[in-house]
């Protein structure tokens, strides 16, 4: 099968499915191996980039997808029909942020983290399809632990989780409060440079 055929294949599958279809339904379905598709369909993601279309191929872990450009959302949204969409609170998000990146955590380490009640988020959450439930942990009692899905991928333009911005490094202090890392590090990058002068303890005892 020529090149161009591949491409042609590649694409209708992707709009006539509507849903993100699997790495490996492509490879069964065109009969090439997993490297040639990836490099395929990177290659018609150029395609799309240089040509200015409206649509593009998003990747969604190891499943590919049709989408319009996120650009062209005011052009497009008066013409469809007004669907729902997820209305996240705060808290919603929140909860949202601690299991994208603590996947299979708890419903009760997640109250830990956040110091209230989870219950309301983390249904509102499946209930939107952004998280799912993925497994008792061998704990007291056998919890149910969470994790995000594809749509959570896929709403926030994620290919993977590894793309989630880096999160601050931080420590617990004396006084079990949280410590940031990269702070300490720029206090001392500051103290080296003589920008900063660090205050110099009191000792009991001494005289002023």
């Amino acid at each position: 099968m020529e090149i161009n055929q591949i491409k042609a294949v590649i694409e209708a599958s992707l709009f006539a499915a509507g849903r993100p279809v699997t790495e490996k339904e492509l490879m069964l379905s065109l009969e090439i191996p997993e490297e040639d598709i990836e490099n395929i369909i990177a290659n018609m993601q150029e395609e799309y980039k240089e040509q200015v279309r409206g649509i593009q191929i998003i990747k969604i872990d190891h499943s590919y997808q049709l989408s319009t450009k996120k650009e062209l959302h005011d052009y497009i949204y008066p013409i469809l029909d007004k669907r729902n969409k997820p209305n996240l609170s705060n808290a919603a998000l929140e909860t949202l942020a601690i299991i994208a990146y603590n996947p299979k955590i708890t419903r009760a380490e997640i109250e830990a983290i956040r110091g209230v009640s989870a219950d309301a988020c983390v249904y509102k959450l499946l209930e939107y399809g952004l998280i799912q439930e993925a497994g008792k942990i061998d704990l007291p009692g056998k919890p149910m632990s969470y994790q995000t899905t594809t749509e959570f991928l896929r709403m926030f333009g994620y290919t993977s989780l590894e793309d989630l911005p880096e999160l601050p490094r931080y420590k617990l202090d004396e006084n079990k409060q949280i410590v940031i890392d990269e702070l300490i590090d720029q206090q001392e990058e500051a103290k080296e440079e003589g920008k900063m002068e660090a205050p110099m303890p009191e000792r009991e005892g001494e005289e002023n």
